[in-house]
């Protein structure tokens, strides 16, 4: 396990809120579904293509056992009644030497604050410094503000694997951060 599973960092949102972004961590799995459920239905079809709200433990064990090489994922977390709740996280895999794909989850209640273009660019800056050379993601085209995240961040349009959704890539090194 690599240093990454100690990351931690400080942020503030567009509204000045602050928030932490660390490395998740095995006892999050309660807070991280509790988080989806205050996640609607919408999101988390844009964020698994399908109607989802419970999963098998097979599925839990893959997103909360992350090894910080060839799986990293981050969440962030905000104050909310006088105490820390995640609000987002995201989270790459790599599934070839130098390529990973990135997804993202943020609850309802804090889309459009900042919270996943913290994400994109904590990410970026792991995926960055572990040496990779391409990150890509699969979007919905009907999710608009995830499209305008990754092309914020370089993300572009590439050939699709899958018709209803749009494969995005970005390359890392030589002068990108």
């Amino acid at each position: 396990m690599s240093d990454t599973a100690k990351y931690s960092a400080t942020e503030h949102l567009r509204d000045g809120s602050p928030v932490e972004i660390r490395a998740l961590r095995p006892a999050d799995e309660a807070d991280m579904l509790t988080a989806l459920d205050q996640t609607s239905a919408q999101s988390l079809q844009r964020r698994f293509f399908a109607m989802k709200r419970h999963f098998s433990s097979k599925e839990r064990a893959f997103f909360m056992d992350v090894d910080f090489s060839d799986h990293v994922a981050l969440v962030v977390l905000a104050e909310q009644a006088g105490r820390q709740i995640i609000v987002g996280g995201g989270r790459y895999v790599v599934f070839e030497p130098g390529r990973a794909e990135m997804a993202f989850v943020v609850i309802d209640a804090w889309q459009g604050r900042g919270v996943g273009s913290i994400l994109m660019d904590h990410l970026g800056r792991i995926a960055t410094d572990a040496g990779l050379h391409e990150l890509t993601a699969e979007v919905l085209p009907e999710n608009r503000s995830m499209l305008a995240v990754f092309g914020k961040f370089g993300f572009r349009p590439a050939a699709r694997h899958d018709p209803h959704t749009i494969h995005l890539v970005r390359r890392l090194g030589q002068g990108s951060a």
